[in-house]
């Protein structure tokens, strides 16, 4: 896990009694595949698996640090490969552990979630708590990429804002973050709770249990991989994009 400690970058949110103060937190938490020294005999043979996107979400992490950058937000990353352990589920989840670990034994289970696991998260609702201390309200964007294929069915998407519909905040900013891509780049394709749903467990749903959709709003983003793969400009310039969208989302 990496913590990069930073001021967190504000935009104005009015409300009925006047401006209150939104700060951004950016994280990912499938950004890598590497495999800790310790660990690397389980995975003799399947190495080939860790460059797939059952290892890690290609272009997350370089989406994630081009939007803390910009933003002067704090960055919580990991470039644990997931097929290890899944930072993206709570504990006890039955995708925690990979086919290739949830059959180990629980003393190196809990070892690696004592290690990689529960750092992570703690960093996270401790920079959240933080904010919310202040009187900020946080805006935690979650950077992810999906596979343009999953079981012989192509995502129709470019890009997925996930989201609780129930919570008001989340619901505004993805209806206008979809809106300012559509009006800066109209021919990406955007949708809302695809190509999975906001609500599914993982670390925003965990914290909406800890904290009010007043002071917290959760948005995990995703970038098909036919894009964060092929590199070039056309990747480039998408990460341009989303940062001036997300601003304009935020501005209106």
């Amino acid at each position: 896990m990496r913590a990069h400690a930073g001021y967190f970058a504000a935009c104005p949110s009015w409300s009925g009694n006047g401006i209150l103060i939104d700060t951004y937190l950016i994280t990912s938490e499938h950004g890598g595949n590497r495999i800790p020294a310790p660990y690397r005999r389980l995975f003799r043979g399947r190495q080939h698996l860790l460059q797939t996107h059952f290892g890690y979400d290609p272009g997350s992490l370089v989406m994630a640090r081009a939007l803390a950058a910009a933003l002067n937000a704090p960055l919580v990353s990991s470039t644990v490969s997931r097929l290890l352990i899944d930072i993206n589920r709570p504990p006890g989840h039955p995708q925690l552990y990979s086919v290739i670990t949830r059959d180990t034994p629980a003393p190196l289970r809990a070892e690696i979630a004592a290690q990689h696991h529960h750092p992570y998260w703690a960093q996270v609702e401790r920079l959240v708590r933080q904010a919310v201390s202040r009187g900020r309200r946080v805006i935690h964007i979650s950077s992810h990429s999906f596979t343009p294929v999953l079981n012989g069915v192509v995502r129709q998407a470019d890009i997925g804002l996930l989201y609780d519909p129930a919570r008001r905040g989340e619901a505004v900013l993805c209806d206008r973050w979809k809106s300012a891509l559509a009006e800066i780049a109209p021919t990406l394709r955007v949708r809302r709770n695809y190509p999975y749903l906001g609500t599914a467990a993982g670390l925003t749903a965990q914290l909406r249990l800890r904290f009010p959709p007043q002071v917290y709003v959760g948005i995990e983003f995703e970038i098909n991989q036919r894009i964060t793969r092929a590199a070039g400009r056309r990747w480039t310039a998408l990460r341009a994009t989303l940062i001036q969208s997300l601003r304009a989302a935020c501005a209106a």
